[in-house]
């Protein structure tokens, strides 16, 4: 078994602004971190990887994020639970750290928590207010 290296990650959790944070590159540290089974989606037009809990919606974890298709706004996906984001390079078999300029984007990308509410069988998806301390 070879070393895991530190992987450097935006972490994204329901109601709360992406945080960069570290993990160990283990599966077993990806699944903590979810909470459970992990899921694997690309859903940007580079190799970035979010790793979210693969079980989210069934287990009715709180809504976190709508992915949006990058072309028309439209969702196409809401994210259940915490998810992570990290590198995904296509030439290696293991996710890797973000580069800075992606941490930046990314946290820009999802500062805005977003709130879910059911409206005569309509979700609405509300940008959340920042609270000042």
């Amino acid at each position: 078994m070879g070393e895991w290296e530190i992987m450097r990650i935006l972490k994204v959790a329901p109601e709360r602004e992406p945080e960069v944070t570290e993990i160990s590159g283990t599966l077993e540290s990806m699944q903590e971190l979810v909470g459970g089974l992990i899921q694997v989606l690309y859903p940007f037009d580079e190799a970035v990887a979010l790793i979210a809990n693969d079980e989210g919606k069934v287990m009715s974890l709180p809504l976190n994020r709508a992915l949006r298709n990058s072309r028309t706004g439209e969702v196409y996906d809401i994210i259940a639970g915490t998810f992570f984001l990290c590198g995904a390079p296509p030439d290696s078999e293991r996710f890797t750290s973000l580069s800075e300029e992606q941490v930046w984007r990314y946290t820009q990308m999802f500062s805005v928590p977003e709130l879910f509410v059911n409206v005569n069988g309509k979700l609405l998806i509300l940008p959340m207010a920042k609270v000042s301390q």
